[in-house]
């Protein structure tokens, strides 16, 4: 049976996520306070009560997640023998892709929990509030062909683009305020329902190059090692070892696509992989892959019971 570990994007968190952890587990209080330390920033005490408003910034939210996801698998590696390396491959959902490689050792949690405030300052920065939008396309008729139709549509009054292909009947669009209004008469019109997302910016757009260009900065200058386990890339819905790839790659994901579906698709067709871990907050991730991959077992990996019942199945 070949295992992929799933880490989890912006959207999974909650007051209260990781506290069970971190009572149960010294290695997920080592996380906690690992990244307290490296922001200067009572992080985990937010995690832990809220308020809800303040940990949903995007500068919270990212590096909050990332450390919910480290500290489920340095707490499976530590206390039940199961490191990433178990894991044929790791992949993340956006930001979920710099707490795999800080899962798999590219980079350390410390510089991570950094670069990911960095990222979501950056990101807010990149587009006033109000002037840039996100929808969530979703229905059977929802795919990436129609998705692309209602944005090319929006575009001509605006940036608007396929920002996630998270799957079949759930494809975001991302872009201008306008163009992003007018994509949804479209893919209304085409057989979609049409979401608006509570989100402070538009992500995963070319809105977002200023984002890009700071993380690129950013990114120069951050020691990158090759993963314990191949990652596939949003941007490439493909695996790679190579640090300097990586690299690159963060920075392309800040204003490209995340190619969700085509990376699951990859996983199973190609990398073998019949069952998913979902490592953090929340199961949204486990959820995609059974529609995804309805054939591949998914689970997630949240409290401390998971962590036992998943270690004791390998």
């Amino acid at each position: 049976m070949s295992l992929a570990f799933l880490f989890p994007g912006q959207g999974s968190q909650a007051v209260g996520m990781g506290s069970d952890l971190a009572e149960a587990f010294a290695p997920a209080r080592e996380v906690f306070q690992e990244v307290d330390e490296a922001l200067g920033q009572n992080l985990s005490r937010l995690m832990r009560d809220g308020p809800e408003d303040l940990l949903t910034l995007t500068e919270n939210a990212q590096p909050a997640l990332m450390a919910v996801s480290v500290a489920v698998m340095r707490t499976l590696e530590r206390e039940f023998g199961v490191g990433v390396d178990r894991a044929a491959f790791v992949a993340g959902h956006s930001l979920g892709e710099y707490s795999a490689l800080a899962a798999a050792g590219a980079i350390s949690v410390a510089d991570t929990a950094r670069l990911l405030k960095l990222r979501g300052q950056a990101m807010q920065r990149a587009v006033p509030v109000g002037e840039g939008a996100m929808a969530s396309l979703i229905g059977p008729k929802s795919d990436v062909a129609l998705a692309e139709a209602a944005a090319a549509a929006g575009s001509a009054v605006g940036v608007c683009v396929v920002a996630n292909d998270n799957n079949q009947g759930n494809v975001v669009i991302s872009g201008a305020k306008a163009a992003v209004d007018l994509a949804i008469e479209k893919a209304k019109e085409l057989g979609a329902r049409a979401i608006l997302l509570n989100v402070s910016a538009p992500f995963h757009c070319p809105l977002m190059q200023p984002a890009a260009d700071e993380m690129a900065e950013a990114l120069a200058g951050a020691v990158i090692l090759a993963p314990r386990t191949p990652l596939v890339a949003n941007v490439t819905a493909r695996p790679t070892l190579d640090p300097e790839a990586i690299r690159r790659m963060l920075v392309e994901q800040v204003t490209g696509r995340v190619r969700w579906r085509e990376s699951m698709l990859w996983l199973v067709e190609d990398g073998g992989v019949t069952r998913f871990a979902e490592a953090g907050a929340g199961k949204v991730l486990s959820g995609m892959a059974k529609r995804i991959a309805p054939d591949a077992e998914a689970v997630p990996l949240n409290a401390p019971a998971d962590l036992e019942a998943f270690a004791r199945s390998l």
